[in-house]
C-alpha cells in the first residue's frame, strides 16, 4: 500500500476539458486522414457510428464510475462483475496497454505533423516528445492536468475556427447530404464500417476519466456528468467538422496529407493553414493525459496487490507514481519508434473494445443481482449496458473478419 495518496485536486470543469482534451487531441487531428481513406465521403456517418457506439459503452462507464469511484476503475468494475481478482488483473492490464500503444499513436502522428514545418529525424522528434511528456506526467496532476486542458480549449477553438470560416460549404449539404450519409452499396458499407472502427480511436480517452477519480472533487456526481458531456460534445463537433471537410476537400487530399485538418482552410489562405498545422502538433498533450492515466492505473492495481507495490509508490514531493510514469514513458518510446501511425491506431482500437465489452457484462451482471447503491447519482435501464455488450462484441468480430478472413 502507498504510504502517501493522490491529490482530490481536479474541479469539473478540468475534469471536462481533461476528456475532451484527451479525446479531440488524440484522435481527429491523428486520424482524419486515414478515416477519409477508409469512408471516404461517408466520413461524418463513420464519425455518427463511431460516436453511437462511444455513447452506449459511455453510459456504463458513467453508472461505474458513481457506483465505484476508485483509480483502475476497469479492474475493479471487473472484480465486482465477476468476483475474479485474476480476470480483473488482466483487464487493469489491457487498460495499460491500451494507455501505452494509444500514447506512442499519438507520438507517431504528432511527429508526422511537425515534418510538415522542419526537416528533422522522426526517430529524435519522437525522443523529445515522449520525454517532455514523461516530466510534464511525472510533474504533479494539478499541472499536468492544467497543461492538458490549456491545450484542449487551444485544440477545440482551432475547430470552433474551422467552422467559423469554412462553415459556408455547409449550405450545400441540403442537396449532397444522401452522398455523406445514404451509402448505396455493401462495398461503400464495408468502408463505412471501417471507417467507424478506426474512428473509434478519435473517442477513447472518455474511459482514461474513470482512473482519475480519486483526484476528483465531488467524484459521485461530478465524473459521470464529465463522462457524457464529454462524449456528446466531441460526437457533435466531429460530425460537423468532418462534414466540412469532405464538402470542401477531396478526400484523395485528405488521405495523403499529414496534416488533414490544416487543408480544410487550404483555400483560406496560407496564414490560416499553418495555424492549423501548428495546432495539429499539439495533439501531444493527449499521449500525456494517456501517460497519466496509465500510471493511475498502475497504483491503483498495486493498492490491491495485483502490480508490483514498488511500481505504485507515491513520491511525497509530487504526489505522483514516478516509477509507474517512468516506466510507461519508456515502453510508449519503443513502441512509437518502431511501429506505424494505422497498426498502432486499430490495435487500441481492438483492444479498447474488448475492455469495453467487460466492462459493459460487468455492469449488468451487478445490476442483476444488487439493489442501486445509495450514493449512486446515475443510473440507466439494466439493458443498456447488455447493448454495449453485444455491439462492442458485433464491431469486434466484423473487423476481426475484415482483417483476416
Amino acid at each position: 500500500m502507498s504510504e502517501t495518496k493522490l491529490n482530490r485536486s481536479i474541479s469539473l470543469p478540468m475534469l471536462i476539458l481533461y476528456g475532451l482534451g484527451t479525446m479531440v487531441g488524440g484522435g481527429f487531428y491523428a486520424l482524419l486522414g486515414e478515416i477519409a481513406e477508409e469512408a471516404g465521403l461517408f466520413m461524418p456517418l463513420a464519425f455518427l457510428l463511431s460516436g453511437g457506439l462511444a455513447f452506449i459503452s459511455a453510459t456504463s462507464f458513467a453508472e461505474l464510475s458513481s457506483r465505484f469511484p476508485f483509480s483502475a476503475g476497469e479492474a475493479r468494475y471487473t472484480q465486482e462483475g465477476f468476483s475474479s481478482k485474476n480476470f480483473s488483473t488482466l483487464v487493469g492490464w489491457l487498460v495499460i496497454v491500451t494507455g501505452i500503444v494509444s500514447a506512442a499513436t499519438i507520438t507517431v502522428a504528432t511527429a508526422g505533423f511537425i515534418q510538415d514545418f522542419i526537416s528533422v529525424s522522426q526517430t529524435l522528434t519522437i525522443l523529445f516528445l515522449v520525454l517532455g511528456m514523461g516530466i510534464i506526467a511525472g510533474w504533479g496532476i494539478g499541472k499536468s492536468v492544467a497543461f492538458v486542458a490549456i491545450i484542449s480549449v487551444i485544440q477545440i477553438g482551432a475547430l470552433v475556427y474551422i467552422v467559423f470560416v469554412a462553415g459556408d460549404s455547409l449550405q450545400a449539404l441540403s442537396s449532397r447530404w444522401t452522398e455523406l450519409f445514404i451509402p448505396t452499396n455493401s462495398t461503400v458499407w464495408l468502408g463505412v464500417f471501417s471507417g467507424a472502427f478506426l474512428g473509434f480511436y478519435a473517442f477513447i480517452g472518455f474511459e482514461d476519466m474513470v482512473n482519475m477519480a480519486e483526484e476528483v472533487k465531488d467524484v459521485r456526481k461530478n465524473l459521470p456528468i464529465a463522462i457524457l458531456v464529454c462524449i456528446v460534445l466531441t460526437t457533435l463537433l466531429y460530425i460537423v467538422v468532418s462534414t466540412i471537410a469532405v464538402l470542401t476537400v477531396s478526400t484523395q487530399v485528405l488521405s495523403s496529407s499529414n496534416t488533414p485538418v490544416a487543408e480544410i482552410l487550404r483555400g483560406h489562405g496560407d496564414f490560416s493553414m499553418k495555424i492549423l498545422g501548428i495546432v495539429s502538433i499539439l495533439i501531444i498533450n493527449g499521449a500525456l493525459a494517456q501517460i497519466i492515466m496509465a500510471s493511475r492505473v498502475i497504483y491503483g492495481l498495486s493498492e490491491k496487490d495485483q502490480a508490483p507495490t514498488f511500481l505504485g509508490k507515491i513520491n511525497a514531493k509530487t504526489q505522483t507514481p514516478l516509477r509507474a510514469t517512468a516506466l510507461i514513458t519508456g515502453i510508449v518510446l519503443v513502441l512509437a519508434t518502431f511501429f506505424p501511425l494505422q497498426t498502432l491506431a486499430e490495435s487500441t482500437s481492438f483492444i479498447i473494445l474488448i475492455i469495453f465489452a467487460i466492462v459493459n457484462l460487468s455492469l449488468w451482471r451487478i445490476k442483476g443481482r444488487e439493489n442501486l447503491d445509495s450514493k449512486q447519482r446515475i443510473s440507466f435501464p439494466r439493458w443498456v449496458s447488455l447493448f454495449g455488450f453485444i455491439t462492442s462484441i458485433v464491431v469486434i468480430l466484423f473487423q476481426a473478419w475484415q482483417r483476416f478472413i
